[in-house]
């Protein structure tokens, strides 16, 4: 076993649990209740403080913060709270993480993600396997983004907001509303512009699987429908795949912000194919 490499300018409680092979890099600080796992790589300059717990092969870039105090005004900092982050994910230079508010809790970020230069991640927020924030994304208290959400440079959640999986948020959006699994979203405020295809087929989501996804798409947002009775239609399939089913499911639980809507007027009648074309130009 590879003994943990600690840089001499580096301060690192001596209550800390190091794991094999973990390399701290200069002046940067890590407190007594910290736990970082096999391999984990730690820039220079960072600090990481709380109750953090980082799984094996972690990389955390230069400058991140990580287990700070939340952003909230009604926060006890005597509140025990914490971090977790799973096995492979990369923080590059300047990211945030502070932890949860509620006693017990954890901030948590899940495996393989991938958060690029100066994102931010508020306190409370849950992220699935894969997800990916582009440089200056910020998430607010309470997100939720399941696996493998793309969200774009520059792009803002509100508190509480839902993402479903394999949905993209488009650079500079802010998301007023819950993205259902699959769709892509765009634009101030953000609104639904199709699915997801680009992404949909790079994970290898087969062919027919894809094309029950753009009927929901159409069902959920160019036929005119209310939202709840999009639903009854979409529940009524004689034979629902498991995307859709995903779907279903995420849209039903909407309940506290419902979801992100289409851009006014569009609906089956008016410029459909159009939609497809441009929903696959902007990934």
């Amino acid at each position: 076993m590879t003994a943990p490499a600690v840089h001499p300018t580096a301060i690192v409680d001596p209550a800390a649990t190091l794991g094999a092979g973990v390399t701290i890099g200069a002046f940067s600080v890590v407190g007594p209740d910290v736990v970082l796992g096999d391999g984990v790589a730690v820039g220079h300059h960072v600090v990481i403080e709380g109750r953090v717990e980082v799984g094996p092969r972690v990389s955390i870039g230069h400058f991140s913060s990580i287990g700070g105090l939340p952003q909230d005004l009604k926060f006890d900092p005597a509140t025990v709270s914490g971090v977790r982050i799973g096995p492979d994910t990369v923080l590059r230079e300047y990211v945030a993480v502070h932890r949860a508010t509620r006693p017990g809790g954890v901030t948590e970020i899940g495996r393989r993600c991938l958060l690029m230069g100066l994102t931010h991640v508020a306190h409370d927020c849950r992220l699935g396997e894969g997800v990916v924030l582009v440089n200056y994304a910020g998430l607010s208290g309470h997100c939720e983004l399941d696996d493998f959400v793309t969200v774009g440079g520059q792009a803002g959640l509100p508190p509480f907001t839902r993402v479903g999986t394999f949905a993209y948020v488009g650079g500079c959006s802010k998301l007023e509303a819950d993205l259902p699994p699959y769709m892509l979203a765009n634009g101030n405020p953000a609104t639904v512009r199709g699915i997801n295809n680009v992404g949909l087929r790079r994970a290898g989501m087969p062919a027919a699987e894809r094309r029950a996804v753009k009927e929901a798409y159409r069902v959920l947002y160019r036929s005119g429908l209310a939202p709840g009775a999009a639903l009854e239609r979409l529940r009524r399939h004689p034979a629902p795949t498991p995307a859709v089913e995903r779907i279903v499911t995420f849209v039903a639980a909407s309940t506290r912000r419902g979801i992100c809507p289409p851009p006014r007027g569009w609906r089956d009648s008016a410029g459909a194919g159009e939609a497809d074309v441009e929903s696959e130009r902007v990934l």
